[in-house]
């Protein structure tokens, strides 16, 4: 089974953390799972962002981009998170290489457009070339892939937002399950209560209602994205803490489900 797990900034920034996060990814191979790791670094880009004193600006959870945040975003997600990354899971015997979209051509961006806001250098995935990711699980590496990547016709880098790359990249990929693993167990209600499934119109309603909010919006943009894409695939949103993270998030009672429809809701072997 492939499964691609999408982790935060919050999951790999801190010692703690990312140790926990590499040994549920090992524990996960060791049990025969396929995993390719996406990965974001936004607490890490704000760092450096205010370090240089760049403004900040975001829209529904995005950040707008100027071509000076372009650069930084390029410099921290394909160089000091990614080559962190992959230096913590060498370091546990875990064989991994740090990529983005620009390696092996494995993914292009395209610019972002919105009537409402100019989000600058913005943009989602386009092309997708698998070769290179799968040349790396053939021979037992562990793919991580940077969510910044050029435009397609070799044009300058674009910001991708790495909870709306990991649909994309699923699906181009094959893989069977998306989990996006967070520091929430999962989608809550207004009362803090976990919800264990969610289709397309519950989802509307409690944004309506102002209870997805803020950087959670794009993850449930994006899990909703990719279950319409491939209905048959697990997508969830659960928990990244614990040794055993990515084995627990596949488990039905972790975490949330989210559904192309009402009727699609069966019992199933995930």
């Amino acid at each position: 089974m492939r499964v691609l797990v999408k982790v935060g900034g919050a999951q790999i920034e801190e010692p703690a953390a990312r140790a926990e996060l590499v040994r549920s990814v090992a524990l996960a191979r060791a049990a025969g799972l396929e995993i390719v790791l996406v990965h974001g670094g936004g607490n890490q880009i704000r760092t450096l962002v205010r370090k240089l004193g760049l403004p900040e600006k975001y829209h529904e959870g995005l950040r707008v981009t100027d071509a000076a945040t372009a650069d930084v975003v390029l410099m921290v997600l394909a160089g000091l998170v990614g080559k962190s990354l992959a230096a913590a899971f060498e370091a546990q015997g875990v064989r991994a290489v740090s990529l983005c979209g620009a390696d092996g051509s494995t993914f292009a961006s395209v610019q972002e457009r919105r009537e409402d806001v100019d989000l600058g250098f913005v943009g989602s995935v386009g092309k997708v070339d698998r070769r290179l990711v799968e040349t790396l699980l053939a021979e037992d590496y562990l793919p991580l892939v940077a969510t910044v990547g050029p435009g397609e016709e070799s044009g300058p880098f674009f910001n991708v937002n790495a909870d709306m790359a990991a649909g994309p990249l699923a699906s181009a990929l094959g893989a069977q399950a998306l989990l996006f693993l967070t520091d929430v167990p999962g989608v809550l209600d207004a009362d803090k209560t976990l919800l264990p499934v969610l289709t397309p119109d519950r989802c509307a309603e409690l944004r309506a209602d102002g209870v997805v909010t803020g950087g959670m919006i794009p993850k449930v943009e994006a899990a909703l994205l990719a279950v319409e894409a491939n209905p048959n695939a697990l997508v969830k949103i659960a928990p990244a803490a614990g040794p055993n993270a990515v084995l627990a998030a596949l488990d039905p009672g972790v975490g949330t489900r989210f559904l192309a429809m009402e009727e699609a809701w069966t019992s199933t072997s995930f």
